[in-house]
């Protein structure tokens, strides 16, 4: 249950019932506060539940500061019961600041998959992991709201990893977001995943 907003590793919600074979897949999103970081995950996890019928457990936590300050949020989705909120290790980062992946990029496993913003972030050198660079709060501005990067992000990743269909993805949204911002969020999540295409 949520505790509140500068809770420390806040379990939001953990829900089961799917017979789908699926291995776990531990997701984190991180950069600072106000780029959506929280809400990427809570999206995320509720579709994963919701429209899919996995289980999904997420974790949250916060720098000093909650607008500007460091912040990163974990989800584990899986179709067995998740015995516990925290993961070792990250099959996906998203890295929306550099102090962020400064931080966090040793909890990507040497499989994993790292999604940058290149306006924010470097690429890394001589990395094993595979790296996708997503403009995303370019392509957020482009379609009228630098803030919804964060949709961008949620779009590119539900293509490389479709646990869940782009429909269930934009239904949630939709669902989620205030209506006055309804519309510049969905235009976002349908321009990452045409960005992930490029890589298909």
């Amino acid at each position: 249950m949520k505790k509140g907003p500068y809770s420390l590793a806040a379990p939001l919600f953990e829900a089961r019932g799917s017979n789908r074979t699926l291995q776990d897949i531990s997701i984190r999103f991180c950069g600072f506060g106000g780029q959506g970081i929280v809400l990427s995950a809570v999206i995320f996890g509720t579709t994963a539940v919701t429209k899919a019928g996995l289980n999904a457990v997420q974790m949250q936590s916060y720098g000093s500061e909650a607008r500007g300050g460091e912040c990163q949020a974990e989800v584990i989705v899986s179709a067995h019961p998740i015995d516990s909120p925290l993961a070792d290790s990250m099959d996906v980062l998203v890295a929306m600041s550099q102090s962020a992946l400064d931080k966090f990029f040793a909890s990507l496993k040497e499989e994993g998959m790292l999604i940058i913003d290149p306006e924010f972030v470097d690429r890394p050198a001589g990395v094993k992991q595979a790296v996708f660079e997503v403009p995303s709060t370019r392509i957020a501005t482009e379609n009228g709201a630098k803030l919804a990067a964060n949709m961008v992000m949620l779009g590119f990743l539900q293509q490389k990893k479709t646990l869940f269909s782009a429909e269930d993805l934009k239904a949630v949204i939709a669902d989620t977001v205030p209506a006055a911002f309804r519309d510049v969020n969905l235009r976002a999540v349908e321009s990452g995943m045409q960005w992930a295409r490029q890589w298909t």
